[in-house]
């Protein structure tokens, strides 16, 4: 098998399992309350939050690299590990995947879950824009996975 492709044959299930981690266990209540508020404040919550993330990722990442001897050269392992905190940080900001979901027709499924003007609604985990931060963020796992395993 080519030396990247099992890189990243190993290196992709790795990140999704350590995007779960980070993303539910890692993240304080705090980070995930305040990551997407306007100001300073959102800002360092959001960057207190893609620093345990990266923490995780690249813990999980380095310990793969080593314990399976993959042909992944610091290059590769830190651009992937640049390219998933910057696209990390840039979504959980919610403006700009908000954005983007309404650019692209998906603003009802932004929508979809979230509490209702004027109701006692449960916010839950189940939401619309759970799920479109979730997949994008999978995406840019995928493309980071591909980083690490070929530059």
């Amino acid at each position: 098998m080519n030396p990247a492709a099992e890189a990243f044959a190993v290196v992709l299930p790795a990140l999704l399992v350590a995007h779960h981690v980070a993303d539910h266990w890692a993240q304080t209540p705090r980070q995930a309350a305040r990551k997407g508020d306007p100001g300073w404040s959102g800002r360092r919550a959001c960057a207190g939050h893609v620093t345990t993330y990266t923490a995780v990722t690249a813990g999980l990442t380095g310990l793969l690299w080593w314990l399976f001897d993959l042909t992944v050269t610091w290059g590769g392992f830190l651009a992937g590990q640049l390219v998933s905190a910057v696209t990390h940080y840039v979504v959980d900001r919610r403006v700009p995947l908000a954005w983007l979901a309404r650019r692209v027709g998906k603003g009802e499924m932004l929508e979809f879950g979230a509490p209702r003007p004027g109701r006692d609604d449960n916010p839950h985990l189940g939401t619309g824009a759970y799920a479109l931060d979730q997949s994008w963020h999978w995406w840019w796992l995928l493309v980071t996975a591909m980083c690490t395993a070929v530059i």
